[in-house]
C-alpha cells in the first residue's frame, strides 16, 4: 500500500534529507546496540522505561531514515525495521525526543563507539518544528525571544529601569558615585550578555558581575536593545531561528564597536554563541567571545581582582553545566574560582564530564507538561547535592539554577543556589 503523508510531513522529510552529510548519516548508522548509553542516562535510571534509552531514540530517529533513504527500507521496510513518518511514529517521536532528553551528552560520552546522540535528537526535533509540533511553552519562549529580542519579552524601558536602579544600589554599596552600570556604550572593550531571567527574577545576579567589573576596572558595556545570551531555537531545532537570534547579537556587537563578547553564565548560551553561532550564520565572529567563567577565573588568576575565601564561610559545592563543561570543555576555571573564593570547596560526585545532568535543559524548563518527569530525573542530582553536605549549591547557568531551585524545595535540600558571580562579588576585597 502506497504511504500517504501530510504536506507537513513532506516538509519535514526533506528538511531531513538536506540535513543529511556524512557526519550524520554516520551517527544515523553506527549503533551496535550494547546499552551502555542506558546505564548513562537520568530518564532510564529515574524511571526504567526501555523507551527512555538514548540508544532507542537512535533507532527511532534512524529508523526514518532507513525507511526513505536505503533501498531494502523503501522496498521491504520491515525486513530492516524502517519506520514510517506517520501519526503514531511522531507521536513517540514527540515524547521521547522532546520530552524525555535534556541533550545533556552523558550518553554520547559513554557510547562505546562515540555516536553524538545529541546531534542526532536535535535533527529529530527540527523535523518536528517543521510539522508544527514543538511543546508550545518551548515554541512560546522562542516566540517571544524572535518577537522582543529577549525570551522573558520583557520591554525595553522596563529594562533600562531595573539597570538605573541597579546602578543607584552598586555607588552605595562601593560607596563610590563613580560607579556604574554602563548601558550602550559605544568603543567598550566588553559587551556583557544577561540571561532575561536576571532583570526580570535575579537582578542581583547582574548586581554582582557590576561589583566585580567596577573592582577590575574593566571597560564595559550592557546593550539595552540585544542582551539575551539564550537561545532557544537550540533547544526546538529552528535554524533559521537561532541564525536570527545570532546575527541579532553580532549586529549589535559591531554597532557598539565592541571587542569581546562575554556569556553571562548560561549553559546552552554558552555553547549557542560560542561553538554554534558560527555554524548556523555560516561565517566566523570578527570579535573574541569568552565566557563570564573564564573571565571571573582570569581576573583573580591576573590580580587584577583580589579576593578573601573566608568572606564565604559556609560549604560550597559546584554543579556542572552539561552545555558549558561536557559540551564546551570549560572545565577546571570554576574549580578555580571556588577554590580561591569559599573556605570550604566541595565536590559531588560525580563530577566534571561525568557530572549528572540537573534535569532543566533541552527546554525541559519550558516544556510545563514534563514538569513530573522532569522533577523525578532530577532526584539523582538532588541526592548528589544532599551527599556532600554543602550549604550552598554554586553554578554557572540559570537553567540550572532554576532546575535546582525546584529540586531543593521539592525534596527539602535545604540549600542556597548562586552564581559564580554571586560568589566572587561576595569574596572581593575592594
Amino acid at each position: 500500500m502506497k504511504e500517504t503523508r501530510t504536506a507537513s510531513q513532506q516538509k519535514a522529510l526533506g528538511l531531513f534529507t538536506e540535513k543529511l552529510n556524512g557526519r550524520l548519516i554516520s551517527h544515523l548508522n553506527s549503533c551496535v546496540h550494547c546499552g551502555l548509553c542506558g546505564e548513562s542516562c537520568q530518564y532510564f535510571l529515574a524511571t526504567g522505561d526501555p523507551r527512555f534509552i538514548p540508544g532507542r531514540k537512535v533507532d527511532l530517529i534512524s529508523s526514518i531514515y532507513r525507511r526513505y533513504h536505503t533501498v531494502t527500507g523503501r522496498l521491504i521496510p520491515k525486513l530492516t525495521d524502517a519506520r514510517d513518518l506517520d501519526e503514531e511514529t511522531i507521536r513517540e517521536m514527540v515524547d521521547v525526543i522532546f520530552g524525555a532528553c535534556t541533550m545533556c551528552g552523558r550518553c554520547s560520552a559513554h557510547c562505546s563507539i562515540g555516536i553524538d546522540i545529541p546531534l542526532l535528537v536535535r535533527s529529530a526535533r527540527t523535523m518536528l518544528s517543521e510539522m508544527g509540533l514543538v511543546p508550545g511553552g518551548l515554541q512560546s519562549t522562542v516566540d517571544a525571544a524572535i518577537r522582543t529580542g529577549n525570551n522573558m519579552a520583557i520591554p525595553r524601558n522596563e529594562f533600562v529601569d531595573t539597570i538605573l536602579w541597579l546602578e543607584e544600589d552598586l555607588k552605595m554599596e562601593v560607596n563610590d558615585e563613580s560607579a556604574a552600570i554602563p548601558l550602550d556604550q559605544p568603543g567598550k572593550r566588553i559587551m556583557y550578555t544577561l540571561n532575561p531571567r536576571e532583570p526580570k527574577f535575579f537582578p542581583l545576579s547582574i548586581s554582582a558581575m557590576a561589583k566585580v567589573f567596577y573592582a577590575a576596572g574593566e571597560d564595559w558595556t550592557l546593550s539595552s536593545n540585544h542582551y539575551d545570551v539564550t537561545n532557544y531555537a537550540f533547544y526546538s531545532g529552528e535554524d533559521q531561528l537561532a541564525a536570527e537570534l545570532t546575527e541579532r547579537m553580532v549586529a549589535e556587537m559591531e554597532t557598539l564597536g565592541a571587542k569581546m563578547m562575554v556569556l553571562a553564565e548560561c549553559g546552552h548560551g554558552s555553547r549557542s554563541h560560542r561553538w554554534e553561532g558560527p555554524e548556523w550564520i555560516e561565517r566566523s565572529y570578527p570579535f573574541e567571545v569568552k565566557t563570564a567563567v573564564e573571565l571571573l577565573a582570569e581576573y583573580i588568576r591576573s590580580g587584577r581582582i583580589k579576593v578573601d575565601p573566608s568572606k564565604n564561610k559556609l560549604p560550597v559545592t559546584l554543579h556542572d553545566p552539561c552545555n558549558l563543561v561536557r559540551l564546551g570543555g570549560v572545565i577546571e576555571e570554576q574549580r578555580y574560582i571556588l577554590k580561591h573564593t569559599v573556605s570550604n570547596f566541595i565536590e559531588m560526585t560525580p563530577n566534571r564530564t561525568n557530572n549528572y545532568c540537573c534535569g532543566g535543559g533541552g527546554g525541559q524548563l519550558s516544556m510545563s507538561e514534563y514538569n513530573d518527569r522532569r522533577l523525578k530525573i532530577g532526584k539523582l542530582k538532588a541526592d548528589q547535592i544532599q551527599r556532600t553536605g554543602a550549604r550552598i549549591v554554586a553554578t554557572p547557568c540559570h537553567n540550572c539554577i532554576d532546575q535546582i531551585m525546584g529540586l531543593n524545595q521539592h525534596y527539602g535540600l535545604g540549600v542556597e543556589v548562586k552564581t559564580l558571580g554571586e560568589i566572587v562579588a561576595d569574596a572581593l576585597v575592594l
